[in-house]
């Protein structure tokens, strides 16, 4: 089984480098070793999606900013073969976004949506979080990035069981 590191986002607003809280979860030989969550300050004060998190401003407005938080998570994308996330398009644009935002180096893993991999290896529609989680009986906070990026990685760990390795679905 690979080790690989799977990612949520969540975000204040349409922007994409607006993230406003970070979920991780590293996976080494089919087990969750670490999990990480961080709030973040993000650019600007415009909250338009706390009705789906609950983050607000205030919630937010002394956290570090992506820079100060990429400092302490960066460590976590070494020496993982991939990164995957529930719809790794999302979650890839925003931290390449803040990377950009921030004048930091993108990681350069290459990733595996959970999405892709729900509908190839179980036929799984629809495919939400909330749905996948229902089907493999993983337990979601949802919108929690800790909750979610720990979702993904369960999900990626039952497919490992189920005998799906990385480069069997389309990224």
């Amino acid at each position: 089984m690979r080790d690989f590191l799977a990612i949520d986002f969540e975000t204040a607003n349409g922007a994409r480098d607006s993230a406003c809280a970070i979920g991780l979860a590293r996976v080494s030989d089919g087990k969750i070793v670490h999990e990480e969550c961080h709030l973040i300050r993000p650019p600007t004060p415009d909250f338009w999606f706390t009705h789906i998190h609950g983050i607000t401003w205030p919630d937010v407005a002394a956290s570090p900013d992506f820079a100060e938080v990429w400092q302490e998570v960066e460590p976590l994308f070494f020496g993982a073969e991939f990164i995957a996330a529930h719809n790794a398009p999302f979650d890839q644009g925003v931290l390449n976004a803040c990377c950009r935002t921030y004048s930091v180096q993108a990681p350069k893993n290459e990733y595996l949506c959970t999405v892709r991999l729900a509908r190839e290896q179980w036929d799984v529609r629809p495919t939400k979080l909330p749905d996948v989680c229902n089907f493999l009986g993983i337990k979601l906070n949802h919108h929690h990035a800790d909750s979610d990026a720990r979702a993904c990685a369960q999900i990626v760990i039952a497919a490992q069981q189920d005998g799906w390795r990385f480069g069997q679905v389309r990224r």
